[in-house]
């Protein structure tokens, strides 16, 4: 067996695989849709059945095993090399501290509340504060890869963004430098500062277009149809492989066994959800796992389109019909028609096939419940996104529905850090979030700093005067009696 510090001498046979039409095409170039149909693309290692010479046993003992290497490009998503992208050489791989994102139990009061044993996935701790790293890791490497093989002397990476994939796409970007260059669409006021700070901190040109998120990505798509560009959104099927590794970090931390977990993400653009599910099977289909978890998708009610799919009980009486969103917290996912929406039709349809009626499922919630989760989540100790209070405004719905049992464990998606959505945290305290979120503060869960003294009585006092009299204000304030 190779020691964990070694890089895998296993090569797949990487194709483009269209869910459309069922074309295939070399990966020699860049394709994002189908030429013959417009189709999505999957990636198809076709020397995987290959990886069946070792046990699902032996492949978990490997990948334990380089959980501790010291090899770079094994010690992020690439541990899990011979099942993402194992055509690349250990010279292509682009680590920037991606992946290995910590699986914190709720604490006691959270799961007592939640009637459900539950963690969060902290993916803000990815290196630009978002699960998008995931998959720009594996994008850029290929991208590399590409550059090298091919002498390519400019590249001009692009993408749409509702924040985070854009400040990963420009981490990335700046980190390999020439000939990459990045440029990042985003739509005008629908993105944080925070987020807004990021793509222009590394470099990227920032180019804002008015309307939604599905308005900047038919710009990018028309973009890369007509031009020589490297789109770096979730049509690009490299950017999903990469995310697939949050499959596989969530089965290794729970040693291998998926029994009565339920995975929670919310939807957006679909990829993330398809790339769960995608790695999911995979390590089901080599035996790693022995069972499937269930996949819960979560989408808001303003934005909602997979949600609506899957509410049809009848699945030949199911029509995908895009929808027009309204303003949502959870940004990331106001997106009315998800690219990557054949693609979760295809893994859900293999999921329901092994894991029967249930193990695949959508629910919606409101924006009310988002906000709300968020801040009870981030007052227990946790770090979610407003993504992140999505997935548990997901699993509180899920339970009020019956669709999941106080057996089972869910395993919540906080996708970014919370400091990313900051504005919203204010908003909500100080009472100003728009109408049209439709979101009503708990004055319950609400919070701001109190003010103990004026800057003029400060400064009508002496150094010590001021802290005598400020000690004095703060031990009224919170009730403290002089220690006898």
């Amino acid at each position: 067996m190779t020691a964990a510090h070694d890089f895998p001498a296993y090569r797949g046979q990487m194709e483009y695989f269209c869910l459309g039409c069922g074309s295939r095409y070399n990966v020699d170039e860049l394709h994002y849709t189908c030429p013959d149909c417009g189709g999505v693309f999957l990636l198809d290692n076709t020397d995987f059945d290959a990886l069946s010479a070792r046990s699902g046993k032996e492949w978990q003992d490997i990948f334990d095993a380089r959980a501790a290497t010291r090899t770079t490009p094994l010690r992020g998503i690439f541990r899990f090399y011979e099942l993402m992208a194992p055509l690349l050489e250990p010279e292509d791989i682009i680590y920037l501290g991606e992946g290995n994102t910590p699986v914190i139990e709720a604490s006691p009061a959270m799961s007592d509340m939640a009637g459900i044993p539950f963690a969060f996935k902290n993916d803000g701790q990815n290196p630009s504060a978002s699960f998008k790293d995931r998959g720009m890791a594996c994008a850029f490497s290929f991208l590399k890869s590409l550059v090298r093989k091919h002498g390519w002397d400019e590249v001009l990476t692009v993408c749409a963004s509702t924040g985070d994939t854009s400040a990963a796409a420009a981490l990335y970007a700046s980190y390999v430098g020439a000939p990459l260059k990045s440029v990042v669409l985003l739509p005008h006021g629908k993105v944080t500062p925070q987020q807004l700070s990021q793509p222009l901190g590394s470099g990227a040109t920032v180019l804002e277009v008015p309307g939604v998120f599905d308005d900047c990505m038919k710009v990018v798509e028309h973009l890369a149809e007509n031009y020589r560009v490297a789109l770096l959104n979730s049509k690009n099927s490299w950017r999903i492989l990469g995310q697939e590794s949050y499959a596989f970090e969530v089965a290794q931390w729970y040693g291998w066994d998926m029994q009565n977990k339920c995975i929670f993400v919310p939807i957006g653009n679909a990829g993330n959800i398809t790339a769960v599910m995608s790695g999911f099977l995979k390590l089901h289909r080599l035996g790693i796992i022995s069972c499937l978890p269930r996949v819960f998708g979560v989408q808001s009610h303003h934005a909602d389109p997979v949600y609506r799919y899957y509410s049809v009980q009848d699945p030949a009486s199911r029509v995908f019909t895009p929808v027009t969103v309204q303003p949502s917290v959870a940004q990331a996912a106001m997106i009315g028609n998800p690219v990557s929406f054949p693609r979760v039709r295809h893994f859900a349809g293999q999921f329901e096939a092994i894991g029967g009626q249930g193990a695949f499922q959508v629910v919606q919630v409101t924006e009310q419940a988002i906000m709300d989760a968020m801040i009870i989540a981030n007052r227990h100790g946790h770090i979610a996104c407003t993504q992140g209070g999505e997935c548990l405004a997901g699993l509180m719905r899920a339970r009020e529905l019956g669709i999941i049992a106080p057996h089972e464990t869910a395993v919540l998606d906080a996708t970014a850090h919370a400091l990313k959505f900051s504005g919203f945290q204010d908003m909500y305290f100080s009472g100003t979030l728009p109408a049209e979120y439709g979101v009503t503060p708990d004055a319950g869960l609400s919070n701001a700093p109190e003010l103990l003294m004026d800057e003029a009585a400060r400064n009508a006092l002496a150094p010590e005067e001021f802290t005598l009299a400020a000690a004095r204000a703060v031990a009224g304030r919170l009730g403290l009696a002089p220690k006898s």
